[in-house]
């Protein structure tokens, strides 16, 4: 499939290809479709139902398929919203709740995870390091992040775990309540097109639709710190990444 196309929904090139079921239209980006479906679920060129979303294509027979009777409509509104995606956000629409992390974790949980509940319940930004030769810290963008098979499945490991944080996602109404691999992927479709930290507030805005914006900061910095490390698995993370005023924060 070309990649050259132009998304019918925003008008800009479509980064992520989304096939529309049953109708297989196939002009949409998958975070422009997703987008438009938590509004309505009808294809945005027939109007036809829509069933599933076919999305990471890796080949003709190759790709992931969302069930659209699992997506969870967020609290966005109209058309400006869907275009909002991928454009500038209108950060008035941002003013959200900040929902409890989590509830008391079990007796058995796994260490790691217990230290993840404790920098999001202390709002513990880690400490941030430069990106030169002696650090191996290296920056990156929305491209190169958009090209990097490998920083996609590194964030996909560290969303899968940190969103294991949010119990509400469990059991929340709309727009916060859902699926995490939904939610996995419409991150890894946001960085696609929009670098975590931006000026603009795009990523945490749209982030913010379902954790709260002051959990979308935290889970952000979090990510960007750890994608930009030379740390290939979450353990080794765990064993250097280090918070103000605390004097380790791995899990040993």
């Amino acid at each position: 499939m070309p990649r050259s196309d132009v998304c019918t929904i925003c008008l800009e090139p479509v980064t992520e290809r989304a096939v529309v079921v049953p109708c297989n239209h196939l002009s949409f980006d998958f975070l422009c479709l997703i987008s438009w479906l938590q509004e309505k679920a009808s294809c945005p060129l027939c109007k036809t139902s829509v069933t599933q979303v076919q999305y990471n294509w890796s080949g003709p027979d190759d790709f992931t398929t969302y069930d659209v009777s699992d997506l969870k409509k967020p609290a966005l509104s109209g058309s400006s919203s869907v275009r909002g995606s991928r454009r500038a956000y209108n950060r008035r629409h941002l003013a959200r709740c900040t929902p409890e992390t989590e509830q008391a974790p079990a007796a058995h949980e796994d260490p790691a995870l217990e230290q993840r509940r404790r920098v999001y319940r202390n709002r513990l930004f880690c400490l941030h390091i430069g990106a030169n030769r002696i650090s191996q810290y290296r920056d990156f963008t929305a491209a190169s992040f958009a090209s990097s098979p490998d920083l996609q499945s590194r964030a996909r490991a560290f969303l899968r775990r940190d969103l294991k944080v949010f119990s509400f996602l469990d059991s929340a109404s709309p727009p916060r309540g859902g699926n995490r691999e939904f939610l996995i992927e419409y991150i890894v479709a946001i960085l696609k097109t929009n670098e975590p930290k931006a000026a603009n507030g795009v990523a945490e805005g749209l982030l913010s639709e379902f954790l709260g914006q002051e959990n979308a900061c935290l889970l952000l910095h979090e990510l960007e710190a750890f994608l930009r490390s030379p740390h290939k698995t979450l353990m080794a993370w765990d064993r250097h990444v280090r918070y103000p005023g605390v004097a380790t924060s791995s899990a040993t």
